[in-house]
């Protein structure tokens, strides 16, 4: 198993689902509108209904989108698979493909000795699926970086750090008072010894 993208039918991925390791390609995957519950009174006309083919439960089904068999680009804001592109890119392998059963036809049409090298099915390289959905301006505003407007803890927090460096102040303030006090006894008392 592996997990590939599902997207929109406009591109847009919506979800990474799982599939079989083998699968490749673009599926479509429906959404299912109708009765949840069958309606058991209507249940007779519908088996008459049935009897001449037609199921007993009619549901419609709607595309709700694809699974795409490859993996999205890193680096996409907003990844959206590119349909033109792989319809442009399945137009090339068809186109190659024909033009491979041409030569190869016209190679086994010829003898032994005019054949030459087997023809070579040469396939175009595969584009860019992935391409960026939102605008220039969507990815500006995105990476834009915006204020931070401070909230009731910041604005706590700072303020406890400017009293904690008012504190500190007056703590060395305090010191060097102190020491001066103790300069100025030391001298009165060295003023009365004498």
């Amino acid at each position: 198993m592996k997990a590939v993208p599902k997207v929109k039918t406009d591109g847009l991925y919506l979800e990474d689902t799982l599939v079989d390791d083998t699968f490749t390609g673009v599926v479509p995957f429906n959404s299912h509108l109708g009765k949840a519950i069958p309606d058991f009174k209507s249940q007779t006309v519908d088996s008459n209904a049935q009897s001449e083919g037609e199921s007993p439960n009619k549901t419609e089904s709607n595309i709700s989108g694809y699974i795409i068999g490859f993996p999205v680009t890193p680096g996409l804001f907003r990844p959206r698979f590119d349909f033109e592109a792989w319809t442009a890119y399945q137009t090339a392998i068809s186109a190659a493909q024909d033009s491979f059963e041409e030569a190869l036809a016209k190679w086994r049409g010829l003898s032994e000795e005019e054949r030459g090298d087997l023809p070579i099915l040469k396939s175009p390289p595969q584009p860019a699926l992935w391409i960026e959905g939102l605008t220039q301006e969507e990815i500006e505003e995105l990476t834009r970086p915006h204020p931070i407007e401070p909230n009731e803890v910041n604005r706590l927090g700072t303020e406890m750090v400017a009293r904690e460096l008012e504190a500190m102040e007056l703590r060395q303030q305090n010191e060097a008072q102190g020491a001066q006090i103790v300069g100025l006894e030391l001298r009165l008392l060295s003023l009365e010894n004498s």
